[in-house]
């Protein structure tokens, strides 16, 4: 009887909700930064969310599932500068402002006394996951990303441009993030967020963070949603080729939120990658 009940159990486990804390964390003079915190292991893992995401409009499935798949991880979702709850400041960009968010995420942690951590970074996310993981190689564990590119290129550009307005995005679309900011506020911060994101095409040929990437030494997980209608096809082997060690996973149907989509799948994959030694 026990023996049957085992891969039932074994079933069920990654589907018990797990206990947060979610709190304000003070990080240098001017950032009050949001994050939620969940399990106690000994590893501790960082999920970055995307473009104006916070830790629970990108990461709930995470934040509930992860911590039965990695009882030996502490796991923190936060809420990037200027995003979610993690206001003040306001939100600001420029050229700089994925290397920002990386040095802010590096600052958080050794706040948190964890100096040493793995990566789970979505999209914008992704990006400065790579950023932190090439410029502090001593600090990043492991790191695993989707959904993200190391630069710009034109058909990006014209999409996002196309995209600007949201008020030609459908209600469905819209709503977790007008929640979070306001329809007003909602709407300016992403207007200034493509803006920001096209200026690197026009000042620095799209580069975000190609320099970074070829100093990773991580283990790296690269996933990757074949249909993904945010990111150029060709990021994917731009990275592998740069990244020659990588693992690497294809959801044939998915598309930009594979981690939302097939979330357990996703996070047996990912839990799997991090819990290797």
């Amino acid at each position: 009887m026990l023996s049957t009940a085992r891969p039932l159990l074994r079933r069920l486990l990654p589907l018990t909700r797990s206990i947060h804390v979610e709190r304000k964390v003070q990080v240098g003079e001017n950032l009050n930064l949001n994050i939620v915190e969940c399990g106690s292991g000994k590893r501790n893992l960082l999920l970055m969310p995307g473009a104006l995401g916070s830790a629970w409009t990108d990461f709930k499935p995470q934040i509930e599932q992860l911590p039965a798949l990695l009882p030996d991880h502490t796991i923190i979702a936060w809420d990037p500068p200027g995003y979610g709850k993690s206001v003040p400041p306001q939100r600001s960009f420029g050229l700089e402002f994925f290397q920002r968010d990386a040095e802010a995420a590096l600052q958080l942690m050794r706040t948190l006394n964890k100096p040493k951590f793995s990566i789970l970074g979505w999209s914008d996310g992704g990006i400065t996951a790579l950023i932190l993981a090439g410029r502090h190689a001593e600090a990043v564990d492991k790191l695993a990303i989707w959904g993200a590119g190391a630069y710009l290129n034109e058909a990006e550009v014209k999409s996002l441009r196309a995209i600007r307005d949201v008020a030609m995005w459908s209600p469905r679309m819209r709503k977790p993030m007008e929640e979070l900011y306001g329809i007003e506020g909602f709407a300016k911060l992403w207007s200034d967020w493509v803006d920001a994101a096209c200026a690197f095409y026009e000042q620095r040929n799209g580069d975000f963070c190609c320099k970074e990437v070829a100093q990773i030494k991580a283990p790296t997980f690269i996933l990757h949603g074949s249909k993904d209608p945010m990111i150029a096809p060709e990021h994917v082997p731009w990275l592998k080729q740069r990244l020659p060690m990588a693992r690497y996973h294809e959801f044939p149907e998915g598309k930009h939120n594979i981690h939302l989509r097939y979330a357990e799948e996703f996070n047996r994959l990912v839990a799997d990658f991090f819990k290797e030694n």
